[in-house]
């Protein structure tokens, strides 16, 4: 490892033959690390287990938001999970998690997936679908019909994802809490 040495004009001999790193094994954060997306996964991971809620609705809100983020809403899939949640008395906070399910990453993907099942479901016309020309002008040439056969496969991959997403949510949610109330009775019946 190289060092460069600080040279202050004026300055006394103690300045002199500094490093300009610090000392040691100092690495220079990188824009994207596994770890720090291994950190963000187990923060939401946590938030969502330590909610304040009995597990159902903890499980219902996820359940919930995962099923409107399957819908062509993209939008408004945030504030419709929290309406829905907000009527059916479910966690809001779990809603708006579940939301995330189609992230802009890969939301193209999983909406011409569900193009396809809509269009195996119902034989609207000859609508066809190109994601190479995913434009603003060819979705709204498309039309309602191409809404349709979205909307259709959302719904069918939503109620599925909203059903295992809640027999999975509302079984960890139940574990979390019955490990946690047995580790602090545990602490707590420790003598000092």
């Amino acid at each position: 490892m190289e060092t460069t040495e600080l040279t202050v004009p004026g300055a006394g001999p103690d300045l002199k033959g500094l490093p300009l790193r610090p000392p040691g094994n100092f690495k220079r954060p990188s824009r994207f690390s596994w770890d720090s997306l291994k950190r963000m996964f187990r923060f939401w991971y946590l938030k969502l287990l330590r909610i304040r809620d009995n597990p159902h609705n903890v499980a219902m809100g996820l359940s919930l938001g995962v099923f409107v983020g399957c819908l062509p809403i993209i939008p408004l899939q945030t504030v419709t999970a929290l309406v829905l949640a907000f009527l059916l008395r479910c966690s809001k906070l779990a809603a708006a998690l579940g939301t995330w399910i189609t992230n802009p990453l890969y939301a193209p993907f999983v909406y011409y997936g569900m193009y396809l099942l809509g269009r195996t479901i119902i034989p609207v016309g000859k609508k066809e679908f190109e994601p190479e020309e995913l434009t603003l002008l060819n979705i709204v040439n498309l039309g309602w019909d191409f809404l349709l056969l979205m909307l259709a496969g959302g719904i069918v991959v939503g109620l599925v994802l909203a059903f295992l997403t809640y027999a999975v949510s509302v079984r960890m949610v139940y574990v979390y809490r019955r490990k946690r109330a047995l580790r602090i009775k545990l602490k707590r019946s420790r003598p000092r």
